[in-house]
């Protein structure tokens, strides 16, 4: 009888000094980073540009943006749905987020600072301006190996030049007494990536092809890339937007970062990536369109937003 091992999620490596694009070890990442995201919709992986104590920095100025009172935290609006602050829901009362939009931009992670302390926070402005940049770096890493990968590489330099980046601060709390232990509930995202790091707290669940759970260890310096319903449908269904969510079994707190990179122009599957086997599945669409579609009654409640929302 074999016994059934819990599935995992692959983990890649690329804290390689030389993973310098044309190498024999970028080639390789580039296969491995297609193959997890047609497999299971993300991967693990150990990348060591992003300083420990930076990390640490951020985790310490996110838990004092927590801190402050519930009417400060709700001033973090903007035009757009769901990038703005998101709690005090009463079926998700462990969960708590916060939008720094266009967080690459020194001028916007300073006006959402000054939103939130008027009177200024020089630290946590720097810290999470700078980690933003690096973390940006390593999305476009991810996404040239993706473009790479399936032979579009000549689209790459226009996709990122109409990239913007969403960081979200979140933080789930632990439940007090007989709360639920949901910590958000099950979704995918309408990113085209993104980029997740956590405080060593785990609780990301993530679901598989064929119906498993898993439950998503990361081991330290790490992070989790996943596709979202931006890059499915660019990718022509060939990458998979895989749906996950949070559960807190432990007794601390989870603080986590999730750096969403959003097209702002308009998105279309390359032709290339159109045969026989894999008819055109998407018209273009804007991928901020899909975030404003998936707040109305019918993006809420398809079953696929994106295939409602601009599927062929």
């Amino acid at each position: 009888m074999g016994s059934s091992v819990a599935p995992k999620l692959p983990v890649l490596d690329f804290t390689q000094e030389n993973l310098a694009p044309g190498s024999s070890s970028w080639l390789k990442a580039c296969s491995d980073v297609r193959q997890a995201l047609e497999e299971y919709g993300c991967f693990i992986l150990k990348y060591n540009k992003i300083p420990l104590q930076l990390i640490e920095a951020v985790f310490g100025v996110s838990k004092e943006l927590f801190d402050l009172p519930t009417e400060t935290k709700m001033q973090n609006r903007y035009d757009i749905p769901l990038t703005g602050y998101v709690g005090q829901i009463p079926k998700l009362p462990l969960h708590e987020s916060m939008g720094i939009d266009n967080v690459t931009s020194l001028q916007a992670t300073q006006a959402f600072t000054n939103l939130m302390w008027p009177n200024g926070n020089v630290r946590f402005c720097e810290y999470v301006y700078e980690y933003a940049k690096l973390a940006s770096e390593l999305d476009q890493m991810v996404a040239r190996m993706i473009f790479e990968s399936y032979g579009v590489e000549k689209y790459y330099d226009s996709y990122t030049e109409s990239t913007s980046y969403l960081l979200k601060l979140l933080k789930n709390r632990v439940p007090k007494g007989d709360e639920p232990n949901l910590g958000f509930i099950t979704h995918t995202d309408k990113s085209f990536t993104t980029i997740l790091h956590q405080n060593q707290v785990d609780g990301l669940e993530v679901d598989t092809k064929d119906g498993n759970k898993i439950n998503v260890e990361f081991p330290p310096s790490s992070f989790v890339a996943v596709a979202g319903d931006a890059l499915m449908a660019w990718s022509n269904d060939r990458i998979i937007s895989p749906t996950h969510r949070v559960i807190m079994n432990g007794k601390i707190d989870r603080y986590s970062m999730a750096l969403f990179a959003f097209n702002t122009g308009i998105l279309s599957v390359p032709e290339e990536l159109v045969d026989e086997e894999h008819p055109l599945m998407y018209k273009p669409f804007d991928n901020i369109g899909l975030l404003r579609f998936y707040r109305t009654d019918e993006g809420y409640k398809s079953k696929c937003p994106i295939k409602a929302y601009c599927g062929v």
